[in-house]
C-alpha cells in the first residue's frame, strides 16, 4: 500500500516542497490527493535527505498544503501499451482522446526507455519513400535515421509533416509500416488539423497520434515526445514494424524545458536554457535507429521552428550536432507560392548515399543528384548576376542555367502538399529538367547512364 503524507511546505509555481518522506526516488510518479477527492500527478525532480522537490502536472490552482495529501507510486512516468494503439489519439500523458474504449495494455514501459548498446546497432541503409521530391531526390531518408526540419514561424512545416506522414513507406517490402506522430506545445486549430487530414486520407488507420496543447502544463511538454517515443519501440522492437516517428515542435519542448530549469533556479546557458539542453535532446534523438535480433527500426524526423530563422539558435544548433543532417525550409520559396519550400542547397542528409543506387532507389540516382545540384547552384548564381549585369551580360549557357533554376523550383521543388511522386518520378522529372542544359554540361553523370536515360528524357 502507497504511503500518503501530509507534509507539503510550498508550492512556487510548477514545483512543490514535500517533507519528511521515506524511499522515494528520483524521477518517481506521484499523485496529490486534494479535499474535494480530486487527483492531480507530479513527479519526483529532486531528493534531498528527507525532502523531496516535484513537479506538478497540472495547475497547481486551488491547492490546499494543509489538507492535500500525496502519494508516491514507486515506480517512473509509465507507458501502457498495446498493437491497438494503431490509430488511437492520446494526450501527452497517453491517456486517449479520441472519445474510444481505454486501452487494454499488453505491458507498461517506463517512458525514459533503454539506451541501444551501440555495438547492436545496425547502420541504416534502406530508403524510405517520402514521396517529396526535394528529400528523396536529393535528400534522401533512410530507415533507421534521425533527419530533422529546421522551420521558421509561418512557415508551413505542419503540412510538411502531414504530408510526410500520409504518404512515408519502404520500398519493395511487405513489413509493416506505422507512423509515431508527436504534436508538442501546439494550438487547438492545429491539432483539429493533423487530426482530421490523418481520418480524411485514411492515413490514421496506421497512426498513433500524441497531441499536447499549448494550454496544457509544460512538465506535460516534456513527456510527450517520450510517450512517443516509448510507443514507437514497443511498435518497432516487439512488433518489429517500421517506425517512423514525428515530432513537432521541438522548439516548443526546449522552451519547456527552460521554463522549468528556471523554477528551480538553475544556472542559465546560452540564451537561458538549460547547459543540459544537449544532452536532454541527444536522450530523445537517440532513441532511433535499429539494432540486432529485431527486424524493426526507428526512423525520426524531429520539426523545429528557428526563432528568428537563426540556424545558430541553440535548439537548431545541437540539433545539427546530434542528427543526420537537415531539411530546412525557405522563406524565399514560400514567398514565391512553392509548396514545400524546401531549401535543397544548404539541406542535408548525412546518410542519403547509403540508400541510394541499384536495388534500392535506381542505378542513376547519385549521379543525378550531383548533377541537379550543381546545376542549381550555377543557375542561382547566373539568376543573381542577371540582376546586376542584366540579362545580356551572360554566356548563352548561363542564360540556359538561369532557366534550369527557374524551372527546377518551379516543377521538382513545387508539388503541393498532395501529390505523391514516387522515386521513379522524381528521378525521371531530373532528367527532364537537365535536358534543358546542352549534353556537354553532364560532367557529374557517368557515360552509361548518359546514353540510357538522356535521350528518353529529351523524347520525354
Amino acid at each position: 500500500m502507497m504511503r500518503e503524507y501530509r507534509t507539503i511546505e510550498e508550492v512556487a509555481g510548477p514545483l512543490m516542497l514535500v517533507r519528511r518522506v521515506e524511499g522515494v526516488k528520483y524521477d518517481e510518479l506521484g499523485e496529490i490527493e486534494l479535499p474535494n477527492g480530486e487527483v492531480r500527478r507530479c513527479r519526483v525532480l529532486e531528493v534531498n535527505g528527507k525532502n523531496v522537490l516535484v513537479q506538478l502536472f497540472e495547475s497547481a490552482a486551488g491547492l490546499n498544503l494543509s489538507n492535500s495529501k500525496v502519494r508516491f507510486s514507486g515506480h517512473g512516468v509509465e507507458l501502457p501499451v498495446s498493437p491497438d494503439m494503431l490509430g488511437r489519439v492520446f494526450n501527452g500523458m497517453g491517456e486517449p482522446i479520441d472519445g474510444g474504449a481505454k486501452l487494454i495494455p499488453e505491458k507498461s514501459f517506463d517512458i525514459n526507455g533503454t539506451p541501444i548498446n551501440p555495438a547492436a546497432r545496425y547502420y541504416p541503409s534502406e530508403f524510405i519513400q517520402t514521396g517529396v521530391s526535394s528529400i528523396d531526390g536529393l535528400n534522401t531518408l533512410v530507415r533507421g535515421q534521425k533527419l530533422p526540419i529546421f522551420s521558421g514561424s509561418g512557415l508551413p512545416h505542419a503540412n510538411l509533416a502531414a504530408q510526410i506522414a500520409r504518404q512515408a513507406k519502404v520500398l519493395g517490402s511487405n513489413e509493416k509500416f506505422a507512423v509515431v506522430f508527436a504534436a508538442i506545445g501546439i494550438t487547438f486549430e492545429e491539432a483539429d488539423f493533423f487530426i482530421s487530414d490523418f481520418r480524411k486520407t485514411g492515413a490514421l488507420d496506421r497512426t498513433v497520434l500524441f497531441i499536447n496543447l499549448a494550454s496544457d502544463a509544460a512538465i506535460e511538454r516534456i513527456s510527450t515526445p517520450r510517450m512517443a517515443l516509448t510507443a514507437a519501440e514497443y511498435l518497432a522492437f516487439e512488433c518489429n514494424m517500421h517506425v517512423l516517428v514525428i515530432l513537432t515542435d521541438i522548439t516548443n519542448y526546449a522552451e519547456a524545458l527552460r521554463e522549468v530549469s528556471a523554477a528551480r533556479k538553475e544556472v542559465p546557458g546560452r540564451r537561458g536554457y538549460p547547459g543540459y539542453l544537449y544532452t536532454d535532446l541527444a536522450t530523445l534523438y537517440e532513441r532511433a535507429g535499429r539494432k540486432m535480433g529485431s527486424d524493426g527500426s526507428i526512423t525520426m524526423i524531429p520539426i523545429l521552428t528557428m526563432p528568428e530563422d537563426d540556424k545558430t539558435h541553440p535548439i537548431p544548433d545541437l540539433t545539427g550536432y546530434i542528427t543526420e543532417g537537415q531539411i530546412i525550409l525557405s522563406r524565399e520559396l514560400y514567398r514565391k507560392g512553392y509548396l514545400p519550400p524546401v531549401d535543397v542547397l544548404p539541406s542535408l542528409s548525412r546518410l542519403k548515399d547509403k540508400g541510394i543506387g541499384d536495388g534500392k532507389t535506381r542505378e542513376d540516382h547519385a549521379d543525378t543528384m550531383n548533377q541537379l545540384f550543381s546545376a542549381y547552384a550555377r543557375g542561382k548564381e547566373a539568376r543573381e548576376l542577371m540582376v546586376v549585369l542584366g540579362e545580356a551580360a551572360l554566356s548563352p549557357v548561363d542564360r540556359l542555367y538561369a532557366k534550369f533554376a527557374d524551372a527546377f523550383e518551379a516543377e521538382y521543388i513545387n508539388q503541393g502538399f498532395y501529390e505523391n511522386r514516387s522515386i521513379e518520378d522524381t528521378l525521371n522529372l531530373g532528367w527532364k529538367l537537365l535536358s534543358i542544359l546542352p549534353r556537354s554540361e553532364m560532367k557529374r553523370i557517368k557515360p552509361k547512364y548518359l546514353e540510357k536515360y538522356w535521350k528518353a528524357s529529351a523524347e520525354a
